[in-house]
């Protein structure tokens, strides 16, 4: 069975950009491919999807309590729009709720902004681990921008020594091995709406510099959920296994679920490299659930 770290849920669906499935429909894909339970994840940035309350993921989880684990959101700019806004005093009062985590962080502001990193400070003194996206460009897209070799990534990481980051989304996922163009960190959207680009693709001939975000800063862990650390990591069958076990402490399953029969590739990877011991059982069990149960504190 697996825990999921990322999933995504309406209580009521508006007919706009992703439609996000129902708790319900959550649920019957969970049973469906053998996810005992999940962390919702609140949408709070206007970049792409239609605000969501932090009270819309309470009641979710407070109606299915053995299925959901309730995590909060803040967008920066909230209560002062200014980087001394006491963001802290939102935090404790959802931890309080019992609310695991912070995410999915994506507003399409620089990861160093004075307001974001006011966010991450608060975070870091509330306790609650931060998921958040990433993305290349500032405008036309969502997620927290970040250079060519995620120097802004790294710098948090040095500043807020005890929050915990989930690095999550093809930005972060592209750099686990050394990038040929800048370009294949992420796709853009082409006029109309369309998103164009590419992917890494190939053997990881070189070390890119996540695998090095991950030696040097026990505090960076990674979400395995959406299409970019599946193919981050079965893009080399060689390197992929030997890459989950030598973290095989800090990473974490995630479906990141946005509609309700989204593929979910990365189960079935992890389920065969167990079963031809490219991996070991104890590395499995960690990543499919235990280090959920550890991070979240969920026993």
């Amino acid at each position: 069975m697996f825990i999921d770290i990322h999933c995504h849920a309406y209580r009521r669906c508006p007919p706009f950009v992703v439609q996000f499935p129902t708790a319900e429909q959550v649920l019957e894909r969970y049973d469906q491919v053998g996810i005992e339970r999940g962390a919702l994840l609140p949408i709070v940035s206007p970049e792409i999807y239609l605000p969501q309350a932090n009270e819309d993921i309470l009641d979710m989880a407070a109606e299915y309590p053995d299925r959901f684990i309730p995590f909060c959101n803040v967008d920066p700019r909230a209560l002062t729009n200014s980087a001394d806004a006491p963001l802290g005093d939102v935090l404790r009062y959802y931890r309080d709720q019992g609310c695991k985590g912070l995410g999915e962080v994506m507003p399409n502001l620089p990861m160093m902004h004075p307001l974001v990193q006011n966010l991450f400070k608060h975070a870091q003194d509330v306790g609650l681990p931060v998921i958040f996206d990433g993305s290349d460009q500032l405008t036309g897209d969502f997620g927290l921008y970040d250079d060519p070799g995620l120097p802004q990534l790294e710098h948090t990481l040095q500043r807020f020594p005890d929050l915990i980051l989930l690095g999550h989304g093809p930005v972060f996922w592209s750099e686990i091995g050394r990038l040929e163009t800048p370009g294949e960190r992420a796709f853009v959207f082409a006029p109309g709406g369309k998103q164009v680009g590419r992917r890494p693709t190939g053997p990881i001939k070189e070390e890119g510099v996540v695998p090095k975000l991950f030696r040097r800063y026990p505090n960076l862990y990674g979400d395995l959920s959406d299409e970019g650390p599946w193919n981050a990591l079965s893009r080399d069958p060689d390197y992929g296994p030997g890459f989950l076990t030598e973290f095989q402490d800090r990473l974490l399953f995630g479906t990141d679920l946005c509609f309700p029969d989204m593929p979910l590739p990365m189960i079935d990877l992890l389920r065969e490299w167990r079963d031809t011991q490219r991996i070991s059982q104890e590395v499995f069990d960690k990543v499919s659930r235990e280090n959920a149960i550890r991070l979240l504190q969920l026993e």
